[in-house]
Formats: C-alpha cells, sequence, structure tokens
C-alpha cells in the first residue's frame, strides 16, 4: 500500500494552493469589473473576497514549511484578514441603501454563476487537504465553502430581481448575508489559530 511522505504532502498541498489561489485573483478581475457596471453589492462584496481568498492562499504558500507556532500566528492573521471583504460589504451596502438602484439581473445571475464553478472547484480540491497545516489550511477551505454558499445566493437574486421583485433589495440582501458569513469564517479560523498557539507554547 503506497503511502503519502510529509514532505510529499506538502508539495502537492503547496501545488493545490497556489492554484487556488491563481484561480481566485483571475475572477476576482472578472467579478470587480461586472460589480463596478452594473452597481451591485453582492458581485463587489464577493470580488473583494476573491481577492482575499488570493491573498490568503499565497500567505500559506509561505507559511507551509514553517513551525506550529508560526502557523499558528499566521493563522491568527488571516482571522483578521478574513474581516476585510466583511467590512467592505458594509460600506458599499451602505451607499447602495441611499442610492437603490436594482443592478441587470441577467449579468449578476451569469457572473454568479461563473464564481460558483470557480469556488466549488476550489472547494472540491481543498477538501481533502482541509485537515493538513492546520488553521491556515481550513482558512481556506471555508473561505472557498461560504462562496459557494455566497454564490448560490447571489445567483437566486438576480432571478429574484428579473422574475419576482426588479428591486435593489435582494441585491442588498445577500451582499449583508455574505458580510455574516465571512465574520462566521473569521471566528472559526481565529479559535483554531489560536488553540494550535496555546497547544505549541
Amino acid at each position: 500500500m503506497n503511502s503519502t511522505s510529509p514532505n510529499d504532502m506538502a508539495g502537492i498541498l503547496r501545488r493545490v494552493v497556489s492554484l487556488v489561489g491563481l484561480l481566485n485573483l483571475a475572477y476576482f478581475g472578472v467579478e470587480f469589473t461586472v460589480a463596478l457596471a452594473i452597481g451591485s453589492v453582492s458581485l463587489f462584496a464577493d470580488s473583494v473576497d476573491f481577492l482575499e481568498d488570493a491573498s490568503v492562499n499565497f500567505l500559506i504558500v509561505m507559511a507551509l514549511g514553517w513551525t506550529a507556532r508560526s502557523r499558528a500566528r499566521v493563522g491568527m492573521t488571516l482571522a483578521a484578514i478574513l474581516l476585510i471583504p466583511a467590512l467592505a460589504t458594509l460600506w458599499t451596502a451602505w451607499q447602495k441603501f441611499n442610492l437603490p438602484t436594482p443592478p441587470h439581473p441577467l449579468a449578476l445571475t451569469v457572473t454568479g454563476l461563473g464564481a460558483l464553478l470557480v469556488n466549488f472547484f476550489c472547494a472540491l480540491m481543498l477538501t481533502r487537504y482541509r485537515y493538513h497545516g492546520g488553521s491556515l489550511t481550513r482558512a481556506a477551505f471555508l473561505s472557498a465553502r461560504n462562496d459557494v454558499l455566497a454564490n448560490i445566493a447571489i445567483i437566486l437574486a438576480g432571478l429574484v430581481t428579473a422574475l419576482l421583485w426588479h428591486s435593489a433589495w435582494p441585491d442588498l440582501l445577500v451582499g449583508l448575508g455574505i458580510a455574516v458569513m465571512n465574520a462566521d469564517a473569521t471566528r472559526e479560523v481565529w479559535q483554531a489559530a489560536r488553540d494550535e498557539h496555546r497547544a505549541a507554547a
């Protein structure tokens, strides 16, 4: 029976996380451009989240060879980084609240579908490794998992805007929901990193 050595596992994990980071960075450009063009809070929030995920994954690649204590410190830093999309979403939502123009529903739905495919593929790749590398890879997996749920909600917001309620509110509510999910992911990553730091002390 073949077994994977820790060094081989670290190499595989680096390649997987690097690919996830590149995919997130590429789709950030797509989603951010569309968000600005159609004035979508949920797409803006999700695009910032793509950029944050890319940063997190590239940081994980650098930190994988570090000691458990150092990785735990980085994990706590990542928990703070995970708050950035939530804060950006709140600011964008406030601006949209003052000018409640609904986004273009077809562009919203199609862009959300593209994001769903990217994030589902990333989550699928990370599922096998989410318990390797401690809080770092757990942060990457949680981000991808939450993004899949957020993208489903974005697609639904687009459909609701097109078919049932031509309003800015479906987009606004989904954007705020993304902020809440990011806050919960922050809590989980912080707790995992804090426990690792205490264990390594």
